[in-house]
């Protein structure tokens, strides 16, 4: 039987003393909130209520006896002490994910199928950027489109044609597995001499004598008509459809009616000024986003990256639209 002297007890507690509380889901949450610039934005990257991230952070200031950032508009603005684990973050997170991915391309080997079906007219800002983003991770992957409104965008994956679809609401479905992806905000588009332009948000009132302009989907697909105008019993007058986000924007800049979209798609449009946004409703329209996959391929390691991928790409989207 081993017996310990008293220098070897001394070691062991002071081991435990100086344990740190610092682990990856820290590394995580402090790179989120620097590539966000918000509590918020960065509580919804990493999948937490913006309390406990909050206590994340008040552990480790705790543990280090200082402040990691300073809150200041229009971001958060780091300390040397938060940059250092910053620095940290950047060099340990890719290692610790690019291991992960090599131990399941062990287990579940390096090929497979990922055939994504779409009926979100302007999902391509963030959708793209995020299968750019796995090709290289996973080159033996191979990646497609099923583009085009669908009457039901499950049937793709139960005819075996389809491995993912993206839809507008969560579903019950017990043979397959429903992911939350993100939410985002809706913004009303008007021309900028239009007279609601004035609003500071519109209401399903001010939508009685204008002629709304949409994507060409059916009205229980479309959050302004089903979340909005229909409970209020609002039918817009006239209506009118076009296929490309940029033929929306021009209809509504030529005064032929008001849009509204999801503020991402919106962005570069606002930004140079060729019409104006406002939220719609109080509390502003939001909308949310699912991926639902076939229950057998859920938990396949390309799937769950595909997912995290997708909520980067539109999560950076959305906190640049809500900054601008």
């Amino acid at each position: 039987m081993h017996s310990y002297d008293s220098s070897e007890l001394f070691s062991w507690k002071s081991c435990v003393e100086i344990m740190s509380p610092l682990d990856l889901r820290h590394l995580s949450t402090l790179q989120a909130l620097a590539e966000t610039g918000s509590l918020t934005r960065a509580a919804q990257r990493v999948h937490l209520t913006q309390s406990a991230l909050s206590r994340q952070i008040a552990v480790l200031e705790e543990h280090y006896g200082q402040r990691l950032f300073e809150r200041t508009q229009p971001a958060v603005r780091f300390t040397p002490a938060g940059q250092r684990l910053l620095h940290l973050a950047a060099e340990v997170l890719p290692r610790v994910r690019d291991t992960e991915r090599a131990i399941a391309k062990l287990r579940e080997g390096q090929s497979g199928n990922l055939r994504i079906a779409v009926e979100c007219h302007s999902c391509f800002d963030w959708l793209m950027p995020a299968m750019d983003a796995l090709r290289p991770r996973w080159p033996e992957v191979e990646m497609d489109l099923l583009s085009g409104f669908l009457a039901d965008p499950l049937q793709p994956l139960r005819d075996g044609q389809a491995d993912l679809a993206i839809l507008g609401e969560k579903v019950a479905a017990p043979d397959l597995a429903v992911l939350p992806l993100f939410g985002f905000d809706f913004v009303a588009l008007l021309a900028r001499d239009h007279p609601l332009a004035s609003r500071p948000h519109l209401v399903a009132a001010d939508f009685a004598r204008e002629t709304l302009i949409t994507y060409p989907v059916p009205d229980d697909k479309l959050d302004v008509m089903h979340q909005v105008l229909l409970p209020a019993g609002v039918q817009p007058p006239a209506r009118r459809t076009a296929e490309l986000t940029a033929a929306i924007v021009q209809l509504v800049a030529s005064r032929r009616g008001i849009a509204v979209l999801p503020r991402w798609a919106a962005l570069p449009y606002l930004e140079r000024g060729y019409v104006v946004g406002r939220p719609v409703g109080e509390p502003p329209l939001r909308g949310e986003l699912f991926a639902a996959v076939p229950a057998q391929l859920a938990e396949r390691a390309y799937v769950r990256e595909f997912v995290e991928l997708v909520r980067g790409s539109a999560q950076a989207l959305e906190g640049a639209a809500q900054s601008a």
